[in-house]
């Protein structure tokens, strides 16, 4: 059973990453022009992502989209390198996921820090 559990929350965790990863994403970008590998390196840091097969798909479709525009620019290290940058659209996405995430947070915060308190009330 606690195998099960475990296994649930493993499974929680993978749908909620999937659904944030994206704005983590435009947040990463609007703090500066971004390299995706540079991207994915702070994203597995934080454990959001495991593999740069996740994000470069994604930033395709941010670009498609009109989210995130892009140049290239030389590299000592190889061939030139595709920077991505957030447009107006992207900024205006980011601030609407903000502000919902924000609202979202504090909602599961409230029934979480209550259901922490009625624990520790009850003895638990």
């Amino acid at each position: 059973m606690r195998d099960m559990v475990a296994a649930d929350a493993s499974r929680v965790m993978t749908e909620l990453r999937r659904g944030v990863v994206e704005h983590c994403v435009l947040a990463l970008i609007g703090e500066g022009e971004s390299y995706a590998f540079d991207i994915v390196k702070v994203l597995a840091a934080r454990h959001l992502v495991t593999s740069e097969g996740t994000i470069y798909p994604l930033l395709a479709r941010l670009r498609r989209d009109g989210l995130v525009a892009t140049n290239w620019r030389e590299s000592n290290a190889g061939p030139p390198r595709r920077y991505y940058r957030l447009t107006d659209d992207g900024r205006r996405a980011l601030d609407a996921f903000v502000a919902e995430w924000s609202a979202f947070r504090t909602a599961v915060d409230a029934l979480l820090n209550a259901r922490v308190a009625a624990e520790v009330r009850d003895g638990r």
